[in-house]
This record gives structure tokens, C-alpha cells and sequence, in this order.
């Protein structure tokens, strides 16, 4: 008896990478657009304080999440899944500053300390290990209080969006 070769089924493995790397998109869309509106992206460089943060990052929400037609309840828990992971990166912030002014004050001594430079380096791959790690739980936790259909929708202007841009 010969067997015809059927069309192979998407994994669940597969779907469930796809599915990760379009929420990793996601997350930072929405933490992004969040902290964007109104140019929050430049008062952060500066310093913006966590409440200030928590008003731009309901706005972002509220705004993107109108989009794909979530619920009030649906956006207040992911508002506040981004405000507690935008509260655990910001300490991050004053890390990177100081890491930076230690590489400026290097660069300007009579002889470069290339292993300072080095270990300083590694320090900041550490740091943004830690940072993607953060922003990946959030989107996985963001990701769980949306529906599959509404992940999709914001997969799709994601797409949308990064095609104007690139």
C-alpha cells in the first residue's frame, strides 16, 4: 500500500515560536508606543519620573490597544503589567548613565584602560540581558490578557508599522 505524503501540520514548537516572536514585537510596541505618545521617548532620556511614566504608558495602551478592540478590563491589566515592568527597567536607566560617564572619563585619561573598558562593556550586555528579559515577561503577561485574535490584530499593524518605517 503506498502512502501519499500529506501536507506536515505546523507544529505546536513552531507556532508557539512564531507566536513568541510576535509577541516580543508586541511588548515592544506597546511599551514603546506607550512611552511615546506625546514624545515621551525624549523626556525619558531626561529623566522622566514613574508617575509621569504611568500616565504615558494608560495613554499608549489605552490608544493601542483601542485598536484591537480590547477590553476596559483587558487594558487596565496591561496597563498595569507595563507600569510594573517600566518601574523595574527605570533603575536600569541611571545604571546605564553611570556606566557611560566611567567610558567618557576612560577615554579622556592619558592611557586607555582597555580592561576597564572591556569589563564596563560586558556590564552592559548583562544589563541589557536583563532589560529584554523584563520586556519579554511582560509581553508574555500582556500577551496572556489579550485574545488570540486581538495578538493577531496587533501582530498585524506591528507589520504594518515597521514596513512605513523600514
Amino acid at each position: 500500500m503506498t502512502e501519499t505524503p500529506e501536507t506536515p501540520k505546523p507544529s505546536r514548537r513552531r507556532w508557539l515560536h512564531y507566536g513568541v516572536a510576535a509577541l516580543a514585537g508586541a511588548a515592544t510596541t506597546i511599551v514603546v508606543g506607550a512611552l511615546a505618545v506625546g514624545g515621551a521617548h525624549h523626556r525619558w532620556h531626561r529623566g522622566m519620573d514613574p508617575e509621569r511614566v504611568g500616565r504615558h504608558i494608560d495613554r499608549g495602551a489605552e490608544r493601542l490597544l483601542s485598536r484591537v478592540g480590547a477590553s476596559p478590563e483587558q487594558k487596565q491589566k496591561a496597563s498595569a503589567i507595563l507600569k510594573q515592568a517600566a518601574a523595574d527597567v527605570l533603575p536600569m536607566r541611571d545604571q546605564h548613565r553611570a556606566v557611560f560617564a566611567q567610558v567618557r572619563d576612560i577615554i579622556a585619561a592619558p592611557t586607555v584602560d582597555r580592561g576597564k573598558l572591556e569589563t564596563l562593556r560586558l556590564s552592559q550586555v548583562q544589563a541589557g540581558d536583563a532589560l529584554t528579559r523584563r520586556v519579554t515577561q511582560a509581553l508574555a503577561d500582556v500577551a496572556d490578557v489579550l485574545t488570540p485574535e486581538q495578538r493577531v490584530q496587533l501582530s498585524q499593524m506591528m507589520d504594518r508599522r515597521h514596513r512605513r518605517r523600514h
